[in-house]
């Protein structure tokens, strides 16, 4: 596998570090598909995370959810010893991390047959919206007729 060298990139560059970290951190990962999971987009601002679970319970999971970042935990308490003819259900300790793009915040987390499900919603700050400016100097019923013609 090749690797890539972003230490030009970062010399004459401001502001794109958290681009970058995602892009070594996508290089280094690992072929580690424990556990499968799915992602969604439900709406234009709306997502869900499901992650196949089985043989875990919900108090054997932690889902933490930090700054661009949702990271999901399991590790099982059942330490017996048993005799397994075949052991085709995993039960290893697992962490899986997410990055979430800017804006982008777990709303809840379920639990249910197998299946840890996260919903993720993306809510843009008022102040980031676009919005319409007012040009000054112009006549009052110009005004009035774009925003007619906009809406």
């Amino acid at each position: 596998m090749r690797t890539y060298d972003f230490s030009p990139l970062w010399r004459s560059t401001i502001g794109f570090d958290r681009l970058f970290d995602l892009a070594e951190t996508a290089q280094r990962a690992g072929e580690d598909n424990y556990p499968p999971y799915n992602i969604e987009r439900l709406s234009e601002d709306r997502y869900q995370i499901s992650l196949a679970v089985a043989g875990f319970s919900f108090d054997e999971i932690s889902v933490t959810a930090e700054q661009n970042v949702v990271v999901i935990e399991g590790n099982k308490r059942d330490k017996t010893e048993r005799e397994y003819l075949y052991r085709g259900i995993s039960a290893r300790p697992f962490k899986r991390q997410f990055n979430l793009a800017d804006h982008v915040e777990v709303k809840s987390a379920a639990f249910e047959n197998g299946l840890l499900q996260i919903e993720l919603v993306r809510e843009i700050p008022e102040a980031m919206k676009p919005r319409r400016i007012a040009i000054n100097g112009a006549p009052a019923g110009n005004v009035q007729q774009l925003e007619a013609k906009a809406a």
